[in-house]
């Protein structure tokens, strides 16, 4: 992907979820967007960024918190899913800037989400699969971040499946693709 401009958003999400099936009366809600921004002629991270977002539909099951280290105590001190969508545009530049997330999970929940909600999609056109670039460049057929993070060498930087720290991680992985001439720039 060639990327214009000097920053690439890396956007990962955590929602509520259950160790089956979502309870009937619920759906799954976006409750964390972390955001790292990577000055690309740079090449580094530069900023981290967490948005806690409170769940309307649904509530923060005890899996949930275990796999997230959320809880719904938390999660309601957050934004509503507008007010995020909101931050993304006008602090993040979300409309203009290419994104990246690990798998095509965040992108798709977010145009699920803003459907169901009619909140204004935050996002342009210009994101990038990191999962697929990252497997296709290791030859892999399937790749998880924390798989990938071993694969390139590189430490997980805090705590897997929160949505600023794997932002962060994969940040570091989007960096590597880009040395290795992955992400035209």
């Amino acid at each position: 992907m060639e990327i214009q401009g000097r920053h690439l958003n890396v956007v990962d999400v955590e929602a509520t979820c259950w160790s089956g099936a979502a309870p009937p009366d619920m759906t799954s809600e976006i409750i964390e967007i972390g955001l790292t921004v990577v000055d690309v002629p740079a090449r580094k991270r530069v900023a981290k960024h967490r948005i806690l977002v409170r769940p309307e539909r649904s509530t923060v099951s005890t899996f949930c918190t275990e796999l997230t280290g959320l809880t719904q105590r938390e999660v309601d001190t957050g934004v509503s899913f507008a007010r995020a969508c909101e931050i993304l545009r006008a602090e993040h530049r979300s409309g203009s800037r290419p994104w990246t997330s690990w798998g095509d999970y965040d992108r798709k929940q977010f145009l699920r989400q803003c459907a169901d909600t009619e909140v204004a999609y935050p996002y342009g056109e210009g994101h990038v699969n990191a999962k697929a670039v990252f497997a296709t460049a290791h030859n892999l057929r399937r790749c998880g971040m924390d798989q990938a993070l071993r694969t390139a060498g590189l430490p997980l930087e805090g705590r897997h499946h929160s949505g600023a720290d794997d932002a962060w991680n994969i940040a570091a992985l989007v960096l590597g693709l880009m040395d290795a001439g992955q992400f035209e720039v």
